[in-house]
């Protein structure tokens, strides 16, 4: 389901936002039109423009523009991330089809993520705010932290639960967090109320990952679109992977161990039933339904009590979405 359909209140507003990506695409240079239309052709959910508007309306934002901008900035961001992303993992299939690498090759792919993220700059000078720069200045260096630390992680089963978490923070909570607290700073909201969306933005997003690491074991390529299993190809010891080794018996966690270092789906049926055995899925879920009620509760309070906003009751419901969808 596309997210105007999810989210009816913010239908003018994604088609907004669609349209100024669609516009600061355009380059002279063909290749950089071709693969950047060819990865935001593909769609996705775009949650994090989602999160940012949704968060400007919910606190009142008026303005004609701005939101907008920082709408399609935030997917630039997350863009020039999976093109970079894909290329390292030697990913080859990204939300249903081929990813950009497999079609038009590494290096293709890294240089128009290095034009996405030099083009988000650009846009964001436009606005001429300092406090957005700081926050998406920094938000872009902690990702390529994360970027950094999971790579330091794969491959290597004695990481840790405190390890994989960090990287969780880092690579994916951080952006949410970013289009969260960007749409409270539009709207010139008190300190308390930008850390409270701040906080809900981090949680959104932990809770997110959390389930996107769930549906690497138990979801279907079709529904995903990913193959089933890319993480444990990858080496990465993600949240279900850790439980077992914390809670699996000898030869269980020799499976997994092996399975990281080598990167490798070869045991992957037998690693499958270790997971389940351990209740390995069911742990993550409910630690992802922690983070999402964790998000509920700072969005509670952005509104006063008995306050009516369908925004804001978008906000609650992705806090829900978020832990329950299979895609």
């Amino acid at each position: 389901m596309k997210p105007a359909e999810l989210f009816p209140v913010l239908a003018s507003d994604l088609a907004e936002t669609d349209r100024v990506i669609r516009h600061r695409l355009g380059s002279e240079v063909a290749l950089i039109n071709s693969v950047a239309d060819y990865i935001i052709g593909a769609g996705g959910k775009r949650m994090r423009p989602l999160l940012l508007l949704l968060m400007a309306r919910t606190l009142g934002y008026r303005g004609a523009q701005h939101h907008y901008l920082l709408a399609a900035v935030i997917e630039f961001i997350h863009t020039a991330t999976l093109l970079h992303d894909d290329v390292v993992d030697e990913s080859a299939l990204r939300r249903g089809r081929q990813t950009a690498n497999a079609v038009f090759g590494n290096a293709a792919s890294v240089l128009v993520g290095d034009f996405l993220y030099s083009r988000s700059f650009q846009m964001m000078a436009e606005i001429d705010d300092m406090r957005v720069m700081r926050v998406l200045s920094d938000a872009t260096n902690t990702i390529a932290e994360g970027e950094v630390l999971q790579l330091i992680n794969c491959n290597d089963p004695d990481t840790n639960e405190s390890r994989y978490m960090q990287v969780i923070q880092y690579k994916t909570a951080r952006l949410f967090e970013a289009s969260a607290q960007l749409g409270a700073i539009l709207c010139d909201a008190p300190p308390a109320v930008e850390q409270a969306a701040a906080e809900y933005g981090r949680r959104l997003g932990t809770a997110f990952q959390l389930i996107d690491d769930v549906l690497d074991y138990s979801g279907v390529t079709g529904d995903i679109g990913k193959n089933v299993g890319d993480d444990l190809r990858e080496g990465k010891p993600t949240l279900p992977l850790i439980h077992v080794m914390l809670h699996g018996d000898a030869g269980e966690r020799t499976l997994v161990r092996h399975a990281i270092e080598r990167g490798s789906t070869d045991d992957f049926e037998p690693i499958m039933a270790a997971i389940r055995r351990t209740g390995a899925l069911e742990a993550t879920r409910e630690r992802a339904r922690g983070e999402a009620a964790a998000a509920r509760a700072a969005v509670a309070g952005l509104m006063p009590a008995g306050a009516a906003s369908a925004h804001r009751d978008a906000l609650l419901y992705l806090t829900t979405y978020s832990i329950e969808r299979d895609r």
